[in-house]
Order: C-alpha cells, then structure tokens, then sequence
C-alpha cells in the first residue's frame, strides 16, 4: 500500500459509512412517522376517549406531547402518510424487533389491530378494502422496502400529495432510480413529467433521455432535510447550510444595506415560517423603521423566474396577515437574482398599490440600478 492508496481508503470507507448513516437516520424517521399514522388512526377508530377531542386531537396531542417539529399540521402529515401507504405494514415487524424498547407495545397494537381486523372480514370480506391489511404481491413489498431505503420523509410528503396510484408509482421509481433530491422531485412533479412522458410516442426513449438530465442527490443534501435535523435534535443553524455564492452575497448585502443609512434594521436570516402544512425559510427579513415595515429579501442565483416573485408574493401575504402589527404599513419584497449572464433585481409589491409604492415606499428605499450594480459587482469578486 502506497500513500495515495491510504489516502483513497479513507476516503472511500468515510463515504460509504457516511451515507449508511444518513440512510439509517432516514429509514428510522420514516418508520417513525407511519407508527404516529397508524397510532392517530387506531385512536381515532378505537380510543376509548376519542369523542372527548374530536377535531381538536392533533392540536391537543402536539401541545401534551411537546416534541419539537411534531406540530398538529405535522402529526395531520403523518396520519396521510399511514394512510397512502397502508403497505409498510409489511416491513414494520422486522423492524420493531430491533427496538426493544417500544417494539413489544407497537407490536401489540399491530397484532391486536390484524386480529379484530381479520373477525370483521370473515363477517363481511369487503369490509377490509384499503386498509392496512390489504394483500400486497411480494413485488409490491420488495418496492417498498427499497423505497423506505432509498428516499427520506421529505419525499414521501411530496409523494403523497399525488392521488393516483401509478402517478405516485412513477415518481417511486424515479426517486429511486436516481437518487432524486427532494426538490428535484418536486420539480419534476411541478413540471408535470408524469404527464409528458404519457404523451410521448417512444416513452422507453423520453424516459431515458429525462433521466440523462436528472442530477443525483449527493448524500451531504441529505442532512440539510429540515425533518433530518429536527428528528437528531440538532440546531437548524448548524445544519442548515447556504451554497457558498449565497452565504457571501446575503453577508455582503446586510453590509451594503445597513452601510446605506436609510432606515434598515436586520430581523432575522433564513427565516423559518409555516404555511399550510409546508415550512418555508426566507432568506433575509429587514424592517424599515422609517417606513415601518418588514422587507423580506430572497436571493437566487439561478436564471430569473416569475415563480419567484410568485413565492415572495406568498410570503408577504403570509407576513401581512400573520407578523405585522396594527400600526405597519404593508411590507414589500426585494427579489435579487444573481445569475451571471442576467443579474437583475425586482421589487416584489405583495398587493401594495404600484401609485402608493412610487409616493411612499420609493423615496426610502434603494434604486433598482444600485441594487442591481451591487449584485454585479459582487458576483465579479466570487
């Protein structure tokens, strides 16, 4: 063995068990979350308390629980999950063996659960459609376990927001073929791959050549997955990492803006906010205390899209109704695209009058051009 062998040993043996443990984190999050499913629905079916709650048992069981990411609209998410995917039934034993510690109390649930299952079908054989016991093909299990192995709980909450059954299958496959990142299978959702590739004449041929675009996860994208960080209880900041262009030029802004002298005061960075059922993370909040109001500012350092303006529209609708104060004025956005071919800036208005933005908001507020030769002249230093 020579010094480069060493070298690439270790290398080699960091990287494989690397991504066996962000595997084996996932799988356990994943397992986690169908479990809280299956128990929310029993409880809902068979507790002998259930009516005391009604519709307010998620929100009473997040605040007893206290568990931090298990939020009611959280646990809601896990309950669908049990329910698109009745069939990871079929793995959970196994698994449960090798957690003493909570296994022999979840496998009582589950056998008592096949049992009563099993009397009420011999009474009535179509009773039991669509639920947890539903005969799956060796096949189907096979698909499954690869699945549970392949892709993280942020995929399944993508995945199961598609109702059809091979629509849904189609995306599996995908994700698991090419090791999709999460937003990547969100793009391909959005983008409505499912449906083009049916409208294809040679869809073995489309198939492959979608593929060939496709860009593989890298298993460090894994551990910046807000349910990875949340489930290890780590900090978001320590977890949370911006690409190296977007961390300088989010530094070098809240330098330029605050150097200005107009009025600016930082609020918060990656800025974590729930709408929906869907976190979202802004990338700066500023408040202006001139003109007293918030200014959230997203950075993308991809081609401009109107998606874009798009999001920072939702989230100034989201701070209008749900972060301003009585006494606020509407808040604004700044959109800062930092492509090298095209770099440009957009103000973003939320629903404020473009007349009340040019007599109000204009006067304290940067000009686009300086804006826009700041993104330049920065992205000439990187």
């Amino acid at each position: 063995m020579n010094f480069k062998q060493l070298a690439d040993i270790v290398v080699a043996t960091n990287d494989a068990l690397y991504t066996d443990a962000v595997k084996a984190v996932n799988s356990r999050l994943t397992l986690r979350n169908w479990l809280f499913g299956f128990c929310i629905v029993q409880y809902e079916q068979n507790g002998k308390d259930r009516a005391k709650y009604g519709a307010q048992l998620l929100l009473k069981l997040a605040k007893t629980i206290n568990i931090k990411g298990l939020s009611a609209p959280e646990l809601s998410r896990c309950r669908q999950f049990y329910v698109s995917y009745p069939q990871i039934l079929g793995t959970v034993s196994q698994e449960l063996k090798m957690l003493p510690a909570i296994g022999q109390t979840l496998s009582d649930q589950l056998k008592l659960y096949l049992t009563t299952e099993k009397k009420s079908s011999s009474k009535n054989p179509t009773q039991n459609l669509g639920t947890v016991s539903q005969q799956f093909t060796d096949a189907d299990l096979r698909h499954t376990q690869q699945l549970l192995h392949s892709v993280s709980f942020s995929h399944f909450t993508e995945l199961i927001k598609i109702d059809d059954p091979v629509k849904r299958q189609y995306y599996e496959m995908l994700a698991t073929r090419q090791t999709l990142s999460v937003r990547e299978l969100r793009r391909q959702i959005d983008t409505l791959s499912y449906e083009r590739l049916g409208l294809s004449t040679d869809k073995k041929k489309a198939l492959a050549r979608l593929e060939q675009k496709i860009k593989p996860q890298e298993p460090h994208d894994a551990v910046k997955d807000l349910y990875f960080f949340e489930f290890l209880k780590l900090p978001h900041k320590e977890v949370v990492e911006e690409s190296d262009i977007e961390q300088a030029l989010l530094n070098h802004f809240q330098e330029f803006i605050l150097e200005l002298g107009m009025g600016f005061c930082i609020e918060d960075r990656q800025k974590k906010i729930l709408i929906g059922d869907e976190y979202f993370f802004i990338d700066l909040v500023l408040y202006h205390r001139i003109l007293k109001c918030h200014v959230l500012v997203e950075l993308k350092v991809d081609a401009f899209n109107h998606a874009h303006i798009a999001q920072l529209n939702t989230y100034l609708n989201y701070y209008k109704k749900n972060v301003c104060e009585p006494n606020d004025t509407p808040p604004i956005g700044i959109l800062l695209v930092a492509d090298r071919n095209k770099p440009l800036v957009e103000y973003a208005l939320g629903g404020v009058d473009n007349k009340m933005f040019v007599s109000k908001y204009k006067l304290q507020l940067p000009a686009k051009k300086d804006l826009e030769n700041f993104v330049k002249e920065e992205l000439k230093k990187l």
